[in-house]
């Protein structure tokens, strides 16, 4: 399965409710746990990212904040409050699609991959291109 297909279907969700398009999906066992998109700007909720409601609904799922061996395929590379969140919830994998030069926070000085032995990867071409597309999209409608 194409989890970050999963993902990026995700993020559309949020393109067409007018919220910047970044997705996320939790996986365990090869199953999705939870799946999530941007809301933040139809709540007017600072916190509502895709990863933090996908952590959220895991949780709520498995009944526990322990997601030791589940998998995080996120449209966006994290910024440092999902990170941050990804971390505590302790996530061992995180696999994001484009990079995020402003906010993102996987490349940071900070080095969570082996600090918390956290596995991080770029999904392939063909996804980071479909992720950054999207975004660019959004953003030049939103500058209109």
């Amino acid at each position: 399965m194409d989890w970050m297909n999963v993902a990026f279907e995700q993020a559309k969700k949020a393109y067409k409710k007018q919220d910047v398009p970044v997705g996320a999906v939790i996986v365990k066992n090869n199953k999705i746990i939870s799946k999530a998109y941007n809301k933040k700007e139809r709540a007017n909720n600072a916190i509502k990212h895709a990863e933090i409601i996908a952590i959220e609904k895991a949780c709520k799922k498995l009944k526990t904040w322990h997601l030791d061996d589940c998998i995080l395929y996120v449209t966006l590379e994290p910024c440092m409050m999902c990170t941050g969140a990804i971390v505590q919830s302790r996530i061992k994998k995180i696999i994001y699609a484009s990079e995020n030069p402003n906010h993102g926070f996987l490349k940071s000085n900070y080095n969570i991959n082996n600090i918390y032995n956290i596995t991080i990867e770029k999904a392939n071409i063909t996804s980071s291109n479909k992720s950054t597309e999207l975004l660019k999209t959004f953003f030049q409608e939103q500058r209109k």
